[in-house]
Protein backbone atom coordinates (compact mmCIF):
# COMPACT_ATOMS: atom_id res chain seq x y z
CA UNK A 1 0.00 0.00 0.00
CA UNK A 2 1.46 3.54 -1.22
CA UNK A 3 2.04 6.31 1.65
CA UNK A 4 2.24 9.18 0.09
CA UNK A 5 4.42 12.17 1.72
CA UNK A 6 6.12 15.72 0.88
CA UNK A 7 9.34 14.48 2.83
CA UNK A 8 12.55 13.52 1.18
CA UNK A 9 12.48 9.77 0.22
CA UNK A 10 14.49 8.00 3.15
CA UNK A 11 15.39 4.92 4.07
CA UNK A 12 12.38 4.87 6.63
CA UNK A 13 10.08 6.59 3.89
CA UNK A 14 10.74 3.99 1.28
CA UNK A 15 9.59 1.16 3.65
CA UNK A 16 6.22 2.51 3.78
CA UNK A 17 5.33 1.46 0.38
CA UNK A 18 5.86 -2.66 1.81
CA UNK A 19 3.61 -2.52 4.63
CA UNK A 20 1.29 -5.73 3.77
CA UNK A 21 -2.12 -6.15 5.92
CA UNK A 22 -1.51 -9.98 6.82
CA UNK A 23 -5.11 -9.90 8.74
CA UNK A 24 -7.82 -7.30 9.38
CA UNK A 25 -11.41 -7.41 10.84
CA UNK A 26 -13.30 -4.85 13.49
CA UNK A 27 -11.10 -5.36 16.26
CA UNK A 28 -7.74 -5.70 15.36
CA UNK A 29 -5.01 -5.18 11.97
CA UNK A 30 -2.02 -7.26 11.67
CA UNK A 31 0.70 -5.96 9.59
CA UNK A 32 4.21 -7.35 8.33
CA UNK A 33 6.25 -4.37 9.37
CA UNK A 34 9.70 -4.01 7.33
CA UNK A 35 13.09 -3.49 8.91
CA UNK A 36 13.99 -0.03 9.10
CA UNK A 37 10.50 1.55 9.95
CA UNK A 38 9.87 2.50 13.61
CA UNK A 39 6.64 1.40 15.60
CA UNK A 40 6.04 5.23 16.78
CA UNK A 41 8.11 8.79 17.64
CA UNK A 42 10.91 8.40 19.74
CA UNK A 43 11.49 12.27 20.29
CA UNK A 44 14.81 12.17 18.42
CA UNK A 45 14.33 11.25 14.72
CA UNK A 46 11.72 12.72 12.28
CA UNK A 47 11.55 9.95 10.21
CA UNK A 48 7.85 8.32 9.47
CA UNK A 49 6.76 6.34 12.01
CA UNK A 50 4.47 3.05 11.33
CA UNK A 51 2.08 5.17 13.26
CA UNK A 52 2.12 7.86 10.62
CA UNK A 53 0.88 4.95 8.20
CA UNK A 54 -2.26 3.80 11.11
CA UNK A 55 -3.09 7.52 11.02
CA UNK A 56 -3.09 8.36 7.73
CA UNK A 57 -4.72 4.98 6.62
CA UNK A 58 -7.22 3.74 9.49
CA UNK A 59 -7.91 7.10 10.73
CA UNK A 60 -10.78 5.67 13.37
CA UNK A 61 -7.82 3.94 15.15
CA UNK A 62 -6.55 7.51 16.39
CA UNK A 63 -7.53 7.60 20.26
CA UNK A 64 -7.42 3.96 20.32
CA UNK A 65 -4.35 2.83 23.12
CA UNK A 66 -2.12 4.81 25.15
CA UNK A 67 -0.08 7.92 25.15
CA UNK A 68 3.66 7.28 26.08
CA UNK A 69 5.64 10.14 27.82
CA UNK A 70 9.14 10.34 26.08
CA UNK A 71 12.55 11.12 27.61
CA UNK A 72 12.25 14.30 26.19
CA UNK A 73 9.00 15.02 28.13
CA UNK A 74 6.86 14.98 25.00
CA UNK A 75 3.86 12.99 25.40
CA UNK A 76 2.97 11.17 22.18
CA UNK A 77 -0.10 9.31 21.00
CA UNK A 78 0.33 5.50 19.67
CA UNK A 79 -2.49 4.14 17.80
CA UNK A 80 -3.34 0.77 18.28
CA UNK A 81 0.09 0.07 19.37
CA UNK A 82 -0.41 -3.34 21.65
CA UNK A 83 3.67 -4.45 21.68
CA UNK A 84 6.70 -3.43 19.74
CA UNK A 85 9.14 -4.31 17.45
CA UNK A 86 12.66 -2.81 16.68
CA UNK A 87 13.36 -0.58 14.06
CA UNK A 88 15.61 -2.73 12.33
CA UNK A 89 13.48 -5.81 12.95
CA UNK A 90 10.97 -7.03 10.38
CA UNK A 91 8.01 -9.20 10.92
CA UNK A 92 4.42 -9.42 12.61
CA UNK A 93 3.08 -6.57 14.85
CA UNK A 94 -0.48 -6.26 16.07
CA UNK A 95 -2.20 -2.95 16.45
CA UNK A 96 -5.93 -3.21 18.10
CA UNK A 97 -8.98 -1.23 16.47
CA UNK A 98 -10.55 -0.44 19.43
CA UNK A 99 -9.97 -0.03 23.29
CA UNK A 100 -11.52 -2.52 24.55
CA UNK A 101 -9.47 -4.83 22.25
CA UNK A 102 -6.66 -3.09 23.03
CA UNK A 103 -7.18 -3.66 27.02
CA UNK A 104 -7.95 -7.79 25.89
CA UNK A 105 -4.51 -7.65 23.99
CA UNK A 106 -2.45 -5.62 26.09
CA UNK A 107 -3.43 -8.18 28.99
CA UNK A 108 -1.50 -10.62 27.28
CA UNK A 109 1.22 -9.49 26.94
CA UNK A 110 1.08 -8.54 29.87
CA UNK A 111 0.79 -11.63 31.41
CA UNK A 112 2.54 -13.15 28.82
CA UNK A 113 0.38 -15.70 27.44
CA UNK A 114 1.39 -14.70 24.11
CA UNK A 115 3.89 -17.27 21.56
CA UNK A 116 6.09 -15.30 19.83
CA UNK A 117 8.48 -16.74 17.10
CA UNK A 118 11.30 -15.41 15.74
CA UNK A 119 14.29 -16.01 12.81
CA UNK A 120 17.60 -14.92 13.02
CA UNK A 121 20.95 -15.38 11.93
CA UNK A 122 23.62 -15.06 13.98
CA UNK A 123 27.81 -15.59 14.11
CA UNK A 124 29.33 -18.61 15.03
CA UNK A 125 27.33 -22.49 14.64
CA UNK A 126 25.95 -22.95 17.96
CA UNK A 127 26.89 -26.14 18.72
CA UNK A 128 23.66 -28.12 20.90
CA UNK A 129 20.40 -28.12 18.41
CA UNK A 130 18.30 -26.23 21.37
CA UNK A 131 18.87 -24.02 24.27
CA UNK A 132 18.06 -21.61 26.64
CA UNK A 133 19.75 -18.38 27.69
CA UNK A 134 18.05 -17.03 31.23
CA UNK A 135 19.65 -13.83 32.13
CA UNK A 136 18.38 -10.69 33.35
CA UNK A 137 18.79 -7.70 31.20
CA UNK A 138 19.55 -3.94 32.15
CA UNK A 139 20.79 -0.79 30.51
CA UNK A 140 24.36 -0.23 30.32
CA UNK A 141 26.49 1.46 32.70
CA UNK A 142 28.82 2.53 30.00
CA UNK A 143 26.06 3.53 27.43
CA UNK A 144 22.33 4.52 28.09
CA UNK A 145 21.50 3.95 25.01
CA UNK A 146 22.27 -0.15 25.36
CA UNK A 147 21.02 -3.08 27.21
CA UNK A 148 23.00 -5.80 28.21
CA UNK A 149 23.71 -8.75 30.78
CA UNK A 150 25.92 -9.42 33.98
CA UNK A 151 28.07 -7.26 35.44
CA UNK A 152 28.20 -4.40 32.93
CA UNK A 153 23.96 -3.40 34.29
CA UNK A 154 23.05 -0.35 36.36
CA UNK A 155 21.15 -1.05 39.44
CA UNK A 156 17.87 -1.75 37.77
CA UNK A 157 17.81 -5.25 36.19
CA UNK A 158 15.29 -7.54 34.72
CA UNK A 159 14.42 -11.39 34.20
CA UNK A 160 14.49 -12.22 30.80
CA UNK A 161 14.42 -16.17 29.34
CA UNK A 162 15.13 -17.33 25.70
CA UNK A 163 15.03 -20.45 23.97
CA UNK A 164 16.14 -21.01 20.67
CA UNK A 165 16.34 -23.79 18.23
CA UNK A 166 18.97 -24.60 15.42
CA UNK A 167 17.29 -25.11 11.97
CA UNK A 168 20.80 -24.79 10.48
CA UNK A 169 24.67 -23.92 11.04
CA UNK A 170 27.59 -23.70 8.70
CA UNK A 171 30.16 -21.60 6.99
CA UNK A 172 30.48 -20.00 10.08
CA UNK A 173 27.02 -19.20 10.90
CA UNK A 174 23.63 -20.41 12.34
CA UNK A 175 19.84 -20.02 11.62
CA UNK A 176 18.16 -19.90 14.16
CA UNK A 177 14.04 -20.06 15.60
CA UNK A 178 13.87 -18.17 18.45
CA UNK A 179 11.30 -17.42 21.24
CA UNK A 180 11.68 -14.98 23.67
CA UNK A 181 9.37 -16.22 26.56
CA UNK A 182 9.83 -12.45 28.30
CA UNK A 183 9.48 -9.09 26.40
CA UNK A 184 12.42 -7.23 27.30
CA UNK A 185 13.81 -4.33 25.21
CA UNK A 186 16.46 -5.51 22.18
CA UNK A 187 16.59 -9.00 24.57
CA UNK A 188 16.96 -11.79 21.54
CA UNK A 189 20.00 -8.94 20.28
CA UNK A 190 20.97 -8.81 24.26
CA UNK A 191 20.97 -12.50 24.68
CA UNK A 192 22.69 -14.18 21.48
CA UNK A 193 25.40 -11.28 22.00
CA UNK A 194 25.95 -12.68 25.26
CA UNK A 195 26.43 -16.17 24.40
CA UNK A 196 29.24 -14.94 21.78
CA UNK A 197 26.73 -15.01 19.02
CA UNK A 198 25.45 -11.99 17.98
CA UNK A 199 22.86 -11.36 15.08
CA UNK A 200 24.26 -10.79 11.90
CA UNK A 201 24.18 -7.57 10.70
CA UNK A 202 23.88 -5.77 14.45
CA UNK A 203 25.83 -2.47 13.97
CA UNK A 204 23.75 -1.83 17.26
CA UNK A 205 25.61 -4.76 19.42
CA UNK A 206 28.03 -6.35 17.19
CA UNK A 207 29.58 -3.17 14.76
CA UNK A 208 32.88 -4.70 14.21
CA UNK A 209 31.49 -8.00 12.92
CA UNK A 210 29.28 -5.91 10.25
CA UNK A 211 27.07 -8.29 7.86
CA UNK A 212 27.29 -10.82 5.42
CA UNK A 213 25.68 -13.59 3.79
CA UNK A 214 24.46 -11.07 1.57
CA UNK A 215 22.46 -9.28 4.67
CA UNK A 216 22.11 -5.44 4.87
CA UNK A 217 19.83 -5.28 7.36
CA UNK A 218 19.32 -6.82 11.23
CA UNK A 219 18.87 -10.48 10.28
CA UNK A 220 16.02 -10.55 12.67
CA UNK A 221 12.80 -11.38 12.05
CA UNK A 222 9.35 -11.73 13.71
CA UNK A 223 7.89 -14.89 12.12
CA UNK A 224 4.60 -15.55 14.16
CA UNK A 225 2.88 -14.79 16.84
CA UNK A 226 -0.37 -17.15 18.77
CA UNK A 227 -3.00 -15.17 20.92
CA UNK A 228 -6.57 -14.87 21.82
CA UNK A 229 -8.60 -12.96 19.90
CA UNK A 230 -11.14 -10.61 21.52
CA UNK A 231 -13.56 -12.67 20.84
CA UNK A 232 -12.12 -15.56 22.45
CA UNK A 233 -10.38 -17.24 19.76
CA UNK A 234 -7.19 -18.76 19.42
CA UNK A 235 -5.02 -17.39 16.12
CA UNK A 236 -1.89 -17.30 15.05
CA UNK A 237 -0.67 -14.96 12.61
CA UNK A 238 2.94 -15.33 10.43
CA UNK A 239 4.71 -12.90 8.57
CA UNK A 240 6.56 -14.43 5.23
CA UNK A 241 10.07 -14.98 5.62
CA UNK A 242 12.12 -12.78 4.04
CA UNK A 243 13.53 -13.30 0.66
CA UNK A 244 17.29 -12.50 1.68
CA UNK A 245 16.69 -14.78 4.79
CA UNK A 246 15.57 -18.12 2.44
CA UNK A 247 18.72 -17.14 0.55
CA UNK A 248 21.01 -16.90 3.69
CA UNK A 249 19.54 -20.26 4.83
CA UNK A 250 20.36 -22.08 1.11
CA UNK A 251 23.77 -21.34 1.76
CA UNK A 252 24.35 -22.58 4.85
CA UNK A 253 21.76 -25.56 4.13
CA UNK A 254 24.50 -26.02 1.05
CA UNK A 255 27.48 -25.77 3.09
CA UNK A 256 26.20 -28.18 6.03
CA UNK A 257 24.94 -30.64 3.36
Amino acid sequence: MAFDTPWLRSRSEQVMDDIDILYEDEHMLVVNKPAGLAVHEDGRSTDPVLTDWVRKERPGMIGVGEHMMLQNGVSIDRPGVVHRLDRDTSGVIVLAKTQEAFLALKAQFHDRTTEKLYHAIVWGELREPTGTIDRPIGRSKKDFRLWTTGPATGKKVRSATTRYMVIVAGKGFSYIAVEPKTGRTHQIRVHMKAIGHPVVCDLRYAPKKGCALGLSRLALHARSISLIHPTGEQMTFEAPVPEVFLKARATLEGASG
